[in-house]
């Protein structure tokens, strides 16, 4: 077999693998959009569960996965950017880089469950914050970490140097450099950690499950140390508990296409945004 066949073999196959996936994700699609479509309206979407949540609405558990993504995000977002500044900017190549990667890999192969009984050792019973939205969200603030931490510091590693350099010929400090000229620049990648983030965290059920999540609760929270229902785990317990599991399904096939929604919206407003900032970046 020549030059020529092996490119033209190699390149047929990389085309039919990724036929494939997306094919496979079209088809887990269609599947969640055939069976819950015809769910959906306007009382599901805005009414409280009823019936031991076999009937009436998921309006709670849309609250509740929105209260828990904001807070999550808000806590790992800046706490992981700020990480990763720290780590390429100023502690360059030494030797504790090398550590520290290694150990932020780690932390980000941690399975999930794991952080579920960390975050309920620590925020629930250690801080006292109970099983509330504030224990959930550092929860799944402290497992999306590791994401933000390397996505923060592989988009600043992509700047080339003469950025800097042209900074710090102008006068410019390092901090004013970093804030005002490489960050800047890397923010369009830097959301491609965010969006990633809310796609782990809007779909994470064994975390909540310990810190925040409610059983059946057809209220809306009042505070951050208030339980809430969310759509991953409410739709665990419709797809498995219960009398009548049949009956249920196709409110738990509603409730996965409703989180299906929430999560494309998310990512394509974060998508959204980084085009605009990385348009914006390239004419200033």
């Amino acid at each position: 077999m020549n030059r020529k066949m092996k490119q033209a073999l190699a390149f047929a196959t990389f085309r039919l693998l990724g036929v494939l996936v997306v094919g496979v994700l079209f088809s887990i699609l269609g599947f969640i959009i055939y069976n819950g479509a015809g769910v959906i309206n306007w009382k599901f979407l805005s009414a409280s569960p009823e019936e031991g949540m076999s009937a009436g609405g998921i309006f709670p558990a849309i609250v509740g996965t929105l209260w828990l993504i904001a807070g999550s995000i808000a806590i790992a977002f800046p706490i992981g950017v700020m990480s990763g500044i720290y780590i390429h900017e100023y502690l360059g190549n030494r030797w504790i880089v090398k550590v520290i990667r290694v150990m932020t890999n780690n932390l980000g192969g941690i399975p999930s469950i794991v952080f579920g009984l960390f975050g309920m050792a620590l925020f629930v019973h250690a801080f006292g914050f109970g099983d509330s939205i504030l224990a959930g969200s550092f929860t799944l603030g402290l497992l999306v970490l590791p994401l933000i931490i390397r996505t923060t510091e592989e988009a600043l590693k992509a700047i080339p140097d003469t950025y800097r350099a042209g900074s710090y010929a102008l006068g410019a400090g390092k901090l004013q450099t970093i804030f005002r000229v490489t960050l800047p620049v890397a923010l369009p990648n830097i959301i491609t950690g965010l969006i990633l983030s809310i796609g782990r965290v809007s779909g994470e059920t064994a975390p909540i499950l310990f810190t925040v999540a409610a059983y059946f609760l057809p209220r809306l929270p009042s505070g951050i140390f208030d339980q809430v229902m969310a759509l991953p785990y409410h739709l665990y317990v419709i797809a498995t508990s219960g009398t009548d599991i049949e009956a249920s399904r196709p409110m738990a096939y509603g409730t996965a296409l409703v989180l299906v929604m929430i999560v494309f919206m998310m990512n394509l407003l974060a998508t959204v945004s980084r085009l605009r900032l990385g348009k914006k970046t390239k004419m200033d």
